[in-house]
């Protein structure tokens, strides 16, 4: 059987994949030509036939080489150059794309009022004490408006029934006494200001049901969306997923602990939900809502496919047709599309760092939103108005300009080892101390296993008075942190909360002084030293304390040259005059060792009253 000749020479040609561009493949070609069609063509040079075809294919070559290298690299974030391909990097890295950045900063808002007497001593009158609500703007000489972002409610008091506003005498005279006699007081409350003009946009949503509906805001620089609805009222959610169905929410506190925890934390459902989209080049903001259809009954939680099926009756064959995969996307897990309604959105856009300023910047109020829970007469109202001043206590800060491309592509990398759902420890505590402020605040915390339970942990926290002293946790707090914690954990973990229990000290020293130093001058520098040390913020929950550092700091205070006894920790648990300590009773002799003095699991040290508890013996 004779051979095939050419089928054997096809299968022993070298072939070479390595040329990258125009000259390499040009380059390859004439090289393949020559040496397997040396008798066809053997003029291969610009102006012949030859070389126009190796030029064709030597560019085709390195066009496809280019597209496909550049291809590649827009699969990764860091190397990626195109605008669509990086938007879509850090929506699915969850980078949080923004605008420009608003100045933040403390108002200070004064009122002036009569004087009144209550059980003969002169007050303010809280009859004149108004509440400045939300919607009042101010602003600075060069034009950037401030906005009120929390209530000021003058008429607020501690649980002693004093003020929580600062009080201070405006006008007065002397009595036969020669104390002062009050007749008006300044009555000054500090409130957060953002920057920002606050404006209002309306759509209108045909009846047609489009899912994933986007709408554009007219406005550049939007800094925060404040809220959207629609003309039935419904109250749409920003979300940072679709697939996100309830957002946090809370109610004013009217416990006995609401001086600690302000709000009430809820967890709402969010059926009417949006995302709220920024394109870093043209700094436009776009709100994309659900894919739902609120006027279809949806009863299942995943669409069945087989409800979109055709049905056959009995026949055994089918011809060829189409179906529509958006029918599918009609479920409302994805929340709900709008669609003949009229959408309204309310937000506020502008920032930057030219929005940064100086102490006493903003002194004027452009708009007064202001009530008097008292009963006043139209004209007291009016007068009391007249009396308002407003300036910034602390320079405003927080502006910044928008951040470029490259710096969003930066953050690709840490965001993807970002999550939000708790798995370690670190996660837990995490979550603990970023939990909104008013619903509570967990000043110290800990994790430790539980030994009953291999599947839960134990979770000690303390809070923080406001005269700075730690406080056992709120009842309030516990509820809102038991609701927090449960939307991030895993669903076969358990967390049991309880709290730190609290073990008072003082300390007792010993020490011999220099002969030309003030005795008493050293030891309130040694009781200042200790003071620090011993401060709240340098202890956790379980921290031991170590005796070396007690000595150390007492032999390096000046005018100390030696200790006339090693000092002495001690336990203060029960009542003295005025002070309070906690009712935990510890024996710190049976829990040391090597130096260390060791707490019980989940405890935690405090000095409570350093001037009383730390006592000082020079000689």
């Amino acid at each position: 059987m004779p051979k095939d000749i050419q089928k054997q020479l096809k299968k022993v040609r070298n072939k070479s994949y390595l040329a990258r561009d125009f000259d390499s493949f040009r380059k390859e070609l004439i090289s393949y030509a020559r040496t397997y069609f040396p008798d066809k063509i053997q003029d291969f040079s610009e102006a012949s036939l030859g070389g126009l075809f190796v030029d064709m294919a030597a560019f085709i070559g390195d066009s496809m080489s280019f597209y496909l290298d550049h291809q590649f690299n827009e699969l990764f974030p860091s190397t990626a150059i195109e605008h669509v391909n990086i938007l879509r990097h850090l929506r699915e890295a969850g980078v949080p794309i923004t605008t420009v950045s608003p100045a933040v900063g403390t108002m200070k808002v004064s009122i002036k009022v009569p004087a009144t007497t209550v059980q003969g001593e002169s007050v303010p009158d809280r009859r004149f004490l108004p509440i400045i609500g939300l919607g009042t703007t101010f602003s600075s000489s060069s034009g950037v408006i401030y906005n009120l972002i929390e209530e000021l409610d003058f008429t607020k008091t501690s649980p002693a029934d004093e003020l929580l506003a600062s009080v201070e005498i405006f006008v007065s005279s002397v009595n036969a006494t020669g104390a002062a006699n009050p007749f008006y007081y300044i009555v000054s409350l500090e409130g957060t200001i953002v920057s920002g003009e606050e404006t209002t946009e309306q759509f209108i949503i045909s009846d047609i049901h489009e899912p994933f509906r986007q709408i554009t805001l007219s406005n550049t620089d939007i800094t925060e969306i404040m809220e959207v609805s629609d003309a039935n009222r419904n109250k749409y959610y920003e979300v940072s997923s679709l697939t996100q169905n309830v957002v946090f929410g809370g109610t004013p506190n009217l416990d006995d602990d609401n001086h600690l925890v302000e709000t009430h934390m809820e967890i709402i459902p969010a059926p009417y939900r949006f995302l709220n989209l920024v394109d870093p080049s043209t700094r436009l903001t776009s709100i994309q809502f659900g894919s739902g259809d609120e006027n279809v009954l949806d009863n299942d939680i995943i669409p069945d496919p087989s409800e979109l099926s055709l049905p056959l009756y009995g026949k055994k064959t089918f011809p060829r047709f189409s179906i529509d995969p958006n029918d599918i996307l009609g479920t409302q897990t994805l929340g709900i599309a709008p669609k003949n309604t009229v959408i309204s959105v309310r937000y506020r856009h502008g920032g930057g760092i030219s929005h940064n300023l100086a102490v006493n910047s903003i002194e004027s109020i452009n708009v007064l939103n202001i009530r008097f829970p008292g009963k006043l007469s139209a004209s007291e109202v009016e007068m009391l108005r007249q009396t308002i001043e407003v300036t910034n206590s602390s320079p405003t800060g927080g502006g910044t300009e928008a951040p470029t491309l490259e710096e969003l592509k930066a953050k690709v990398p840490a965001m993807k080892q970002m999550q939000s759902r708790i798995v370690s420890a670190q996660d837990l505590l995490a979550r603990v101390y970023t939990m909104p402020a008013n619903y509570g605040r967990v000043y110290r915390a800990s994790i430790s296993n539980n030994p009953n339970n291999p599947m839960a942990a134990i979770m000690h926290l303390i809070c923080m008075d406001s005269d700075a002293n730690l406080i056992i946790a709120p009842d309030a707090l516990k509820k809102n942190l038991r609701k927090y914690l449960n939307e991030f954990r895993l669903i076969s973990d358990a967390v049991d909360i309880v709290d730190a229990p609290v073990i008072n000290i003082g300390i007792e020293f010993f020490i011999v002084t220099h002969p030309t130093a003030n005795k008493n001058a050293v030891i309130q520098g040694v009781i200042n030293n200790l003071t620090e040390l011993m401060s709240l913020e340098n202890f956790q929950i379980g921290q031991p304390i170590i005796n070396a550092d007690i000595t150390n700091i007492i032999i390096n205070t000046e005018g100390v040259i030696a200790l006339a006894k090693q000092p002495v920790v001690f336990n203060l648990y029960k009542d003295n005059e005025d002070r309070r300590y906690s009712d935990y009773s510890f024996d710190i002799k049976s829990n040391s060792r090597r130096g260390l003095i060791i707490p019980p699991s989940g405890a935690i040290f405090e000095m409570k009253y350093p001037d009383f508890d730390i006592i000082g013996h020079a000689s």
